[in-house]
């Protein structure tokens, strides 16, 4: 047993070549602190889980969104008529995450974005996307950013499949509005009431 300020903890090492359940102790000056860390440590988690049950990955940077981008729109190109529009829409939306990724680094969007899209055409470079330290385009295979293909495919569906339900739906999801109270109608006298001291007894 070892303490760790006012708790102590039981410690067993060595148990075997391949344990089947390990622990970790994570250590802090504050609680805000661990919290962090713990979600940045289930974070890592996942990814080394995806990429023990899948280990193919994907170049990150938004670089596999641009050459998804641009081949939807040399796609959209090819078709006439309404049709064209979805090609054109997917491809728009496609190119929100690089340009998320230069909004947070501070670097000139359009600019970057631009240059980005210049480097992709004609299908050629798709490893290049935006590099979030410098804020400018870079080759994600040099700076070894990479992400699981599992995540990259389960993202896009979702969104696709989002996007599709909201088209199907050609009428008001939902509403509130107040109820108002229904005006009394006026009354109207009764020609069978009672009649005397009226005008009408002559």
């Amino acid at each position: 047993q070892l303490a760790c300020r006012d708790e102590y903890f039981s410690f067993f090492e060595e148990c075997s070549k391949n344990p089947k359940a390990c622990s970790i102790l994570l250590r802090g000056p504050s609680k805000d602190f661990l919290n962090e860390v713990e979600r940045n440590l289930q974070d890592a988690m996942g990814v080394a889980r995806n990429i023990m049950l899948d280990p193919r990955i994907v170049p990150g940077g938004g670089a596999v969104e641009m050459s998804l981008s641009q081949a939807l729109s040399e796609k959209s190109k090819s078709i006439e008529g309404v049709m064209q529009y979805p090609y054109r829409a997917a491809a728009i939306a496609l190119e929100v995450i690089p340009r998320t990724l230069l909004n947070n680094c501070g670097a000139n969007t359009v600019r970057v974005l631009t240059q980005l899209r210049a480097k992709h055409a004609g299908g050629s470079n798709t490893t290049w996307g935006a590099d979030g330290n410098a804020g400018t385009i870079a080759d994600m295979n040099e700076l070894g950013i990479w992400e699981p293909y599992a995540v990259k495919v389960q993202t896009i569906k979702t969104a696709i499949e989002s996007a599709c339900m909201l088209l199907r739906i050609d009428d008001i999801v939902s509403g509130i509005t107040r109820r108002q109270a229904p005006k009394k109608q006026e009354q109207q006298p009764d020609e069978q009431q009672e009649t005397f001291g009226d005008a009408r007894d002559g």
